[in-house]
């Protein structure tokens, strides 16, 4: 077996060195050639100081660098588009997902699945975080097309080959296990050990940003709740209209104004959320219109 691992890099100055350490004990063990591609971020560490001594030391070390932050999602398929070797290995930089613990994916993989997620026996966050971690996950599996697979995590191994399915695709925003999910429907998980992490890049803001990318990004399901909902107003409208035909001929008044901005204000706010999901869906498409690139690298230490 010949493995690649992908690390995307931000803020990592201080923990790429030790993982390094630790992929070059594991992984004479598991592969008979193996690389560890970092990927940095535009880090405004020194990340990439550490990555060029450590490509200078261990000649399976290879580090890209990008012209400006991208992203988790894009600085990791820069590193399977650069990949050399048929397994890739996709890992935090921040020493949450264990090198030890790639034997247990590689072991899952050679059963005829072609994407193994590492998945943490126990959610290593708070009650809030881990409550919107696996509604995130829950979405992005049904967004999938794979809805029993719910244990989607950033340590996962999958064949290289998969990367063909999205050979041409070019947007800045993006989902990577959505992508994966053009190519193959066989996923699985196995349970590892995950210690909790020190320090989170992701807070409330960008797991909601993250859930609006999947959602309109890659599925219409907004888009036809949005049809439900004008259903669903349109009879609550006529149901109103009996209302006050009834209330008319049964009391000889009408509803005074109260009801009538009650009712304009429902009205008026259904119209502003439909209003807005296709907002949503016209800015994916002028994201797509503007030709942007997922990435575009800077510097690399071999020359690749």
């Amino acid at each position: 077996m010949n493995v690649s691992i992908i690390i995307p890099i931000y803020r990592g100055e201080q923990t790429i060195a030790p993982l390094v350490e630790r992929l070059a004990n594991i992984l004479p063990g598991l592969a008979e050639k193996y690389e560890a591609i970092l990927v940095n971020d535009d880090s405004p560490d020194n990340s990439w100081a550490v990555i060029e001594q450590l490509a200078a030391r261990y000649p399976w070390v290879v580090g890209l660098k990008l012209m400006r932050n991208y992203g988790q999602h894009n600085a990791t398929l820069c590193g399977i588009r650069t990949a050399h070797y048929e397994i890739c290995v996709t890992m935090d930089q921040d020493l949450q997902h264990p090198p030890e613990e790639l034997a247990t994916l590689f072991t899952k993989l050679d059963e005829g699945y072609d994407v193994v997620y590492g998945a943490p026996r126990k959610l290593p966050q708070g009650v809030l975080r881990n409550w919107m971690t696996k509604t995130m996950k829950i979405i992005l599996a049904n967004v999938m097309g794979i809805p029993s697979v719910r244990n989607i995590s950033a340590f996962r191994a999958f064949r290289t080959e998969l990367r063909q399915a999205f050979a041409k695709f070019q947007s800045p925003n993006l989902t990577l296990d959505v992508l994966l999910s053009w190519g193959t429907t066989r996923f699985t998980s196995v349970s590892v050990n995950i210690p909790p992490a020190e320090r989170s890049n992701y807070n409330f803001s960008t797991l909601v940003k993250a859930a609006m990318l999947i959602l309109t990004g890659y599925s219409t399901a907004p888009l036809r709740l949005a049809s439900w909902v004008g259903f669903a107003t349109t009879f609550f409208g006529v149901g109103v209209f009996f209302y006050v035909f009834y209330i008319y001929f049964a009391f000889g008044s009408l509803p005074g104004f109260p009801f009538l901005a009650s009712i304009i204000s429902i009205f008026g706010g259904v119209q502003l959320l439909i209003l807005g999901i296709i907002g949503e869906y016209l800015a994916r498409i002028f994201d797509r219109s503007m030709d942007r690139p997922a990435y575009v690298i800077s510097k690399n230490t071999k020359n690749l």
